[in-house]
């Protein structure tokens, strides 16, 4: 009897002695499992501005194959003011306005906070197709934005942060011409030109040219003969300035005939002070 005690008591010690042994194996799998990232600066932007007017971006930053820093924002259509300071200014208005339980930043910093905890944006669980989230608490905002977006930043590698100082930059000639006032508005976050307002303001004190042209009351098109109406035009000069992120004035861009030369001379005005 007291041999098949002391069997049982070895068996046991045994056992315990090997479970213990796995756990930290256990451990070392899951952490060699956790993403490992190039050290760098990662971004990201959305390829429109959507219907509400906004067009986001993510900034990553990784170190030692983690990503230790996160940031969501967006760009408004009309350039000005960053997403972020617009919503810490009290101007977005979805708590005063729309009974959010917090403002647009503190919930997206809670997104980049889940991020930053999973390594992995791929983790996040949506429970509806406008990418609302379960996985963690503190947003009840779509934030499938910012997941895809980190996502494509991540897949596409690191670019390094831009060659501008992040702010809102404006510039305007300085006396109206034939009726008209041009002006630039640009918005830079983490260095690239994320947002630009090509416009003209009306010495008649009305609605700038812009609206004027969407409401017909530039004919361009209809008295001049030109193959778009002025505010497509201007509209293919910011997508440019979007896209090459070159503030040199090219021979031609795509989709306008108007003059270049008082947006490319008012967008380096503009941008004289903020290179880095």
């Amino acid at each position: 009897m007291k041999k098949i005690t002391l069997v049982l008591l070895v068996f046991s010690v045994l056992l315990f002695s090997c479970s213990k042994e796995e756990k930290p194996a256990a451990e070392t799998k899951a952490v060699a499992e956790m993403p490992s990232y190039k050290d760098g600066v990662y971004f990201a932007q959305e390829d429109e501005f959507s219907g509400s007017g906004w067009k986001y971006n993510v900034t990553l930053e990784v170190k030692d194959g983690k990503i230790v820093k996160a940031v969501w924002n967006g760009a408004n259509i009309n350039a000005g003011k960053d997403k972020v300071s617009v919503s810490k200014d009290g101007e977005y208005g979805m708590v005063e306005k729309g009974g959010a339980s917090a403002p647009w930043f503190e919930q997206a910093a809670a997104a980049e906070v889940y991020l930053l905890k999973t390594q992995d944006p791929a983790s996040v669980n949506y429970v509806d197709e406008d990418g609302h989230t379960d996985s963690f608490s503190g947003a009840s905002i779509h934030v499938i934005e910012f997941f895809s977006l980190a996502e494509e930043a991540l897949a596409a590698g690191p670019v390094g942060y831009g060659p501008y100082k992040d702010g809102v930059y404006h510039a305007e000639q300085p006396a109206f011409d034939h009726g008209y006032k041009y002006f630039a508005d640009i918005t830079v976050i983490s260095g690239y030109i994320v947002a630009i307002n090509l416009d003209a303001l009306a010495e008649d004190g009305g609605t700038n040219k812009a609206q004027r042209s969407m409401d017909g009351e530039y004919g361009m098109v209809e008295n001049g003969g030109a193959s778009a109406p002025w505010f497509e035009q201007a509209a293919a000069i910011e997508n440019n300035f979007l896209a090459t992120q070159d503030i040199n004035m090219p021979d031609a861009v795509s989709g306008a005939t108007i003059g270049l030369d008082p947006f490319y001379e008012l967008v380096n005005e503009a941008l004289a002070n903020a290179r880095k």
